[in-house]
């Protein structure tokens, strides 16, 4: 397969070679990339433990003291740069838990134990590490996404570039962050390890529930070629009734229908609620996994998968609990009838036995059953805005800004001032480029793009107001300049 340059004209490949990737994808679609190898014997075990580790650095106009000509630079490096400023201290060992899952997995395997580990790293933070000089851990990383003896142990997972939130990101930039993703990823490990990037994780687990949203975030996801999504336990329901799932520990089909009658479904593997840090840091999900056994799934008995994730590097249980405990899991697992599986692996095994996608039960974004009973599918976006503003009316619990990880953060609400520049960021991008018909290969669309991605950074908003919606506006106007001056 060809190689992609991982820099163009100083900015990361995030563009250009769509045609090529999608090509690559499809010719890998419905070939499993797990299961020849994966060793498990999937009709012994009686559960098994998926455990994923996402990592995360924003990209800030911090390199420099005039925030309106600071260079971008990472938050890591301007923490490295900083460490007697709150707990910036941390940032080494941030580095080392970039680095470290590169470190573990060979340890393990060379002891004849089977570590599994699931992988989500976001695009801003993968050039963050490279425009530091940070390459050993891209090198530890290449090491055990790309040697055989590891790569069967690591699964990857596919994010948005500049790690943007599903429901408050224009619909046609969230197809740019996950295809922006994609094209970075094979720029960097190649395009063979990209077909193995199966399973996709939304930045902070924020689902879009308005059913144009959440239609077109399942749209995209499939027409790039993934098979799975991760997903908040609570920010999805049943059809019909609106209850709570009850069989969390199997995969679902997160089916999603727009006012136009327009339904998409993929596949959701259900993160359960929790203390996600301590859950994961201390291997909570193996414990649990073995207090179950077989379950039944489409008149088979299948092993239920206990999946959970955490932010690899933030707090200290993770910084200072999670190795000495992944290494003693993953020695007690090994082997043993409930072994640590990942999420792609899992499904090919379950896949195998003959069961079909659709044998899947459904589950549908939160609070669509509620809108539903105000509002038929197929009858348009107008009757679904008026149905939606009469649910608003009739409950105040009620909303459309989506779940995340929390039930109490909207990733809309109280921003405007930073959602606003982004809007219209966007729109510039979409008029100047997008109608215009721009190659993604001109290094002008890529300049821009790189801005306008790197700016629907959740972090603006995930932080508070102040500092940090600064820097998000700043980037937007670095955006629009760019569309002004450059085309």
């Amino acid at each position: 397969m060809r190689e992609l340059p991982e820099y163009i004209d100083g900015l990361p490949n995030i563009c250009g070679d769509e045609a090529l990737i999608e090509e690559t994808l499809h010719a890998a679609r419905g070939k499993p990339v797990y299961l020849p190898e994966s060793g498990i014997d999937f009709a012994r075990i009686k559960s098994a433990c998926a455990v994923a580790l996402h990592m995360q650095q924003p990209l800030i106009p911090a390199g420099g003291d005039d925030l309106a000509t600071a260079g971008i630079i990472s938050n890591l490096q301007y923490m490295m740069e900083h460490q007697d400023i709150g707990d910036n201290h941390n940032a080494p060992v941030f580095h080392w838990c970039y680095k470290r899952i590169g470190e573990f997995i060979p340890e393990l395997v060379n002891e004849g134990r089977a570590p599994r580990v699931m992988l989500d790293y976001s695009g801003v933070l993968l050039h963050g590490l490279r425009q530091m000089g940070l390459d050993d851990v891209i090198d530890a990383l290449k090491t055990v996404t790309l040697d055989p003896r590891y790569r069967g142990k690591v699964e990857w997972l596919g994010n948005t570039w500049g790690h943007a939130v599903a429901p408050s990101t224009p619909v046609q930039d969230f197809r740019l962050q996950v295809k922006a993703w994609q094209h970075h990823f094979a720029a960097i490990f190649g395009l063979e390890a990209l077909t193995r990037v199966r399973g996709f994780s939304p930045a902070e687990m924020a689902l879009p529930n308005h059913p144009d949203v959440a239609y077109e975030f399942v749209k995209t996801l499939k027409d790039c070629g993934y098979q799975w999504v991760l997903v908040q336990e609570h920010s999805v329901e049943l059809p019909g009734d609106g209850r709570g799932i009850e069989q969390k520990h199997l995969p679902h089909r997160l089916v999603c229908t727009n006012s136009k009658g327009e339904s998409a479904e993929i596949i959701a593997i259900i993160k359960t609620q929790g203390s996600d840090t301590k859950l994961v840091a201390q291997m909570q999900p193996w414990y649990e996994a073995q207090s179950l056994d077989r379950w039944q799934l489409a008149g088979k008995s299948v092993p239920p998968l206990v999946s959970q994730i955490a932010d690899g590097e933030n707090g200290g249980v993770m910084m200072n609990e999670f190795p000495p405990k992944y290494f003693e899991v993953v020695r007690a697992a090994s082997g043993s009838d409930v072994p640590l599986m990942n999420a792609t692996e899992y499904l090919e095994h379950l896949f195998a036995m003959g069961i079909e996608e659709q044998d899947l039960p459904a589950v549908q974004p939160i609070f669509q059953a509620s809108l539903f009973e105000h509002f038929e599918p197929g009858s348009g976006p107008e009757k679904l805005a008026a149905a939606i503003e009469e649910c608003k009316r009739r409950d105040h619990r009620f909303h459309m800004d989506g779940g995340s990880w929390t039930n109490n953060l909207s990733w809309v609400q109280g921003y405007d001032n930073v959602l606003g520049p982004m809007e219209r960021a966007s729109s510039h991008f979409n008029e100047v480029v997008l109608k215009a018909g721009v190659p993604t290969s001109d290094p002008r669309y890529r300049n821009a793009l790189f801005h306008l991605l790197a700016s629907q950074t959740s972090c603006y908003r995930y932080w508070g107001q102040g500092l940090w919606t600064d820097y998000g506006r700043e980037i937007c106007r670095r955006a629009d300049a760019i569309l002004d001056y450059d085309f």
